[in-house]
């Protein structure tokens, strides 16, 4: 097919932000997703652990917010953690309906290693980066999840 001479040409690929974004945040999911997968944690456990660890969700309910996931996802994810020992579900007032989600003995043991593993895969990427740069991208990634309101964490 002829190019029409009054047609503009397509910006490159390599023009927009967005490919590089993606670009790069492939290789830092990818890197970090083999070294967790080596301890026997998915990125999603690993996220879930987190946010266990940080108090911020206790119920089933809350970790669906917290991780932006559905439901049945984020039950797969809690009975992984389980069957692994990470993690457990604890009745309130011996009812069943009122669970609260906590991490094990192992669990508490194993995330500053995963931890340790997330810090090592940020410097492996920005470590060449001076603390200004680093400081200047970490505001402008903040700025725009603020600025379009984006709420899920990124544990997939």
């Amino acid at each position: 097919m002829r190019k029409n001479s009054s047609t503009p040409s397509p910006s490159a690929l390599e023009a927009h932000l967005g490919f590089w974004l993606r670009f790069v945040s492939n290789h830092v999911s990818a890197r970090f997703q083999q070294q967790l997968e080596a301890q026997g944690v998915t990125v999603a456990e690993w996220v879930a652990l987190r946010t266990l660890w940080d108090g911020e969700a206790s119920s089933h309910a809350q970790l669906i917010d917290a991780l932006g996931m559905t439901k049945g996802a984020v039950s797969k994810v809690v009975s992984r953690l389980e069957e692994k020992g990470l993690a457990e579900r604890q009745h309130a007032d011996g009812n069943a309906r009122d669970q609260r989600l906590v991490l094990t003995a192992a669990g508490r043991k194993l995330l500053p290693q995963l931890a340790a593993l997330a810090d090592a895969n940020d410097e492996h990427f920005f470590g060449h980066l001076d603390t200004a740069e680093r400081r200047a991208l970490l505001k402008a990634m903040q700025g725009l999840v603020r600025h379009h309101q984006l709420k899920s964490l990124p544990a997939a």
